[in-house]
């Protein structure tokens, strides 16, 4: 995923990603938060389906909640991840 955004990403662009974070480690995933600042400095936007609690901190995010309980914006303090990680 990293050498992906780093070799075909650029700005002015519109990203659709699914659970980017499937093969990093939490550095890695902390990588790709910020190649993809950069990228939304040079006015690219993401979409983003994740269920990491790292990428979904990222500040200025909306978070979309499509489960049966609750169907769509909500903040990241409400996500399941984050409730779970809290609980350690």
């Amino acid at each position: 995923m990293i050498s992906l955004i780093l070799n075909r990403f650029g700005g002015n662009g519109i990203y659709i990603l699914d659970e980017p974070e499937a093969a990093l480690s939490p550095s890695g995933q902390m990588t790709l938060l910020c190649l993809i600042h950069k990228l939304v400095k040079k006015n690219s936007q993401f979409i983003i389906e994740t269920h990491s609690p790292i990428l979904m901190a990222y500040s200025g995010a909306v978070i979309y909640s499509f489960d049966s309980r609750q169907l769509g914006a909500i903040p990241y303090e409400e996500t399941e991840r984050y409730k779970i990680i809290k609980k350690l």
